[in-house]
C-alpha cells in the first residue's frame, strides 16, 4: 500500500503497484491533486481514478477505462482510518468515544509492535495480571500512587471476573472485595475487531484506550488515544503524555516508531542501570507490557497454552473473533458495524 496526501491535502490509500505495469508507486512524484508514476506517468487521484496517460496519442488513451485499487480514508482526531472490505457493505466510520469528541479533548501516538497484534490486544484484556507484572510501578504513578483501587488490586490476586458480550464485542468485570457488604468493579471493554478501552483512573484523569492494527502475522501498530469526554485536554497533560511520563504513550526512538524500551536493552531504555533480575529494570507500565508480550515470540503458538478460569475475557474474544470470520465467510457480516453498537 501507499499512502500520500496529494496538493488538495487529501488523504489517498492506493495499492502499491501502478495498474499500468506494476511499477512502485512509493517512487511516483505526488503534484496537482495525484500520484504520477515514475515509469511511464501515468497518474492516479486518492480515489484511483486515472487522470492522465501521457505516454499514449491522445486518441488512444483510455484513463475512463483504468483504475488503480484505493481505499476510502477519513481523518479523526489525529488518525487516517480506512476501509478495506467491498465498497457494497462499506459501514459508517465506528463512532468510539474518542472519535465522538472535539479534536482538542484527544491526544493520539502509535507505535511498532514486534508480535501477533493478538498477543498486544490479550494482555488488555487480561484482568490479573496487574498487580503481578506492574507490582513494582503502581505505587509510583501520579494517576495510580495512594489509590484504594491500587491497594485493593496488589491485595486481591485473584480477583473474581465477568464476561458480558456486547452488541460489538465483550465487557470485561474484574470484582474486588472492599468489605464484607462492598465491592470494586474494573471494567474493561473489548470492540470488534481490534479496539480496546482501559478502565479510568480515579479523579479528572483523560481516559485511554487502544487500536490493534495488523501489519502481517508478525508486526503490528498499536495506535494510543487519550481523551477526555467533557473538556480539552489541557498543556500539561498533552506534555506529560508525550514525554511517556504517565505510562499510556510510550518513548519512541527519534524519527522511527520503535519504542525507545525494546528487546535490545531488555525493554528498560537505553541508560538504565543494572539490576539483580532482569525485570526490575523495566519501570513504565507500558514497557512491562511490551516485554510480556514480544517476549513470546513474534508468533506464539497457542496450542502451547493452559489457559485458566482468570482468561475468560481472552477466552471469549477468541471465541467471537472465530465465530465472526466462519459467518463472514457464509457470507453473515460481522457484528460490530453498526456505529450504534458502541
Amino acid at each position: 500500500l501507499i499512502a500520500f496526501r496529494d496538493t488538495n491535502g487529501k488523504v489517498g490509500l492506493l495499492r502499491e503497484f501502478c495498474a499500468h505495469r506494476g511499477a512502485s508507486l512509493y517512487f511516483a512524484r505526488n503534484g496537482q491533486g495525484g500520484l504520477r508514476c515514475w515509469y511511464h506517468g501515468w497518474k492516479w487521484d486518492t480515489d484511483g481514478a486515472c487522470l492522465d496517460q501521457p505516454n499514449m496519442p491522445e486518441d488512444r488513451r483510455f484513463c475512463d477505462k483504468v483504475r488503480q485499487q484505493a481505499y476510502p480514508c477519513i481523518e479523526k482526531n489525529g488518525a487516517v482510518w480506512t476501509y478495506m472490505g467491498p465498497r457494497q457493505t462499506m459501514p459508517d466510520p465506528p463512532e468510539l468515544e474518542w472519535l465522538t469528541v472535539p479534536e482538542s479533548h484527544v491526544y493520539v501516538t502509535k507505535r511498532l509492535q514486534l508480535c501477533n497484534w493478538m498477543q498486544g490486544m490479550d494482555g488488555d484484556m487480561d484482568g490479573s495480571h496487574v498487580a503481578f507484572l506492574h507490582d513494582n510501578v503502581l505505587d509510583h504513578t501520579k494517576e495510580q500512587a495512594g489509590q484504594a483501587s491500587t491497594a485493593l488490586m496488589k491485595a486481591q490476586l485473584a480477583p473474581h471476573l465477568e464476561v458480558e458480550w456486547t452488541p460489538a464485542g465483550i465487557a470485561l468485570g474484574v470484582r474486588r472485595e472492599v468489605d464484607a457488604t462492598r465491592f470494586a468493579w474494573r471494567v474493561n471493554q473489548w470492540m470488534m475487531p481490534g479496539f480496546t478501552m482501559i478502565p479510568p483512573f480515579p479523579g479528572d484523569h483523560p481516559i485511554l484506550g487502544h487500536s490493534w492494527a495488523p501489519i502481517d502475522d508478525t508486526r503490528s501498530w498499536l495506535f494510543v488515544f487519550s481523551w477526555h469526554p467533557s473538556r480539552p485536554l489541557t498543556r500539561d497533560e498533552i506534555d506529560y503524555m508525550a514525554a511517556g511520563n504517565n505510562n499510556t504513550h510510550i518513548r519512541l526512538i527519534p524519527g522511527t516508531w520503535t519504542p525507545r524500551a525494546n528487546a535490545s536493552n531488555d525493554y528498560a531504555g537505553p541508560d538504565a542501570p543494572r539490576a539483580k533480575q532482569p525485570w526490575m529494570r523495566v519501570k513504565d507500565i507500558q514497557d512491562q507490557d511490551l516485554a510480556a508480550t514480544e517476549s513470546m515470540g513474534p508468533l506464539y503458538d497457542r496450542t502451547e497454552e493452559n489457559l485458566c478460569v482468570q482468561d475468560i475475557a481472552i477466552v471469549n474474544i477468541r471465541r467471537r473473533l472465530i465465530e465472526a470470520a466462519r459467518a463472514l465467510q457464509a457470507g453473515t457480516e460481522p457484528p460490530g458495524r453498526d456505529a450504534r453498537d458502541y
